[in-house]
């Protein structure tokens, strides 16, 4: 498994994780399409912002690899900011590419694409 050095670990002063420790000996953790609601809080808005922004200040439009981040916080992204770089694509890999979908996600999350994010 890739550790992506120097990606943060997760949202500071919450239980939101971004990337994981190690690999899980009985397989990664399969990435899926989360669905998400309105009532959604104004913390977990922040906790894809911020992932979101991390992703593209470290890879910027060229796929990466799916690595130590997390499946769980890919998967509230994934198939509309976050999509598959590569055909097939095994959602339970840690060697799967991934890419921004850089018109989604500017739609969805500006933020994301500041120089600084404060969180």
């Amino acid at each position: 498994m890739t550790k992506h050095r120097g990606f943060p670990s997760g949202l500071p002063g919450t239980g939101f994780q971004f990337t994981v420790r190690r690999a899980n000996p009985k397989g990664a953790t399969k990435i899926i399409e989360r669905k998400r609601f309105n009532d959604r809080t104004s913390t977990e808005k922040l906790a894809d912002t911020a992932f979101l922004h991390a992703i593209w200040h470290m890879f910027g439009d060229e796929p990466f690899e799916r690595g130590n981040l997390d499946a769980g916080r890919i998967s509230w992204l994934f198939n509309r900011e976050i999509v598959p770089a590569e055909n097939p694509f095994d959602p339970e890999s840690y060697e799967a590419l991934l890419k921004i979908d850089e018109h989604a996600a500017r739609k969805t999350y500006p933020d994301a694409f500041k120089d600084v994010l404060d969180v």
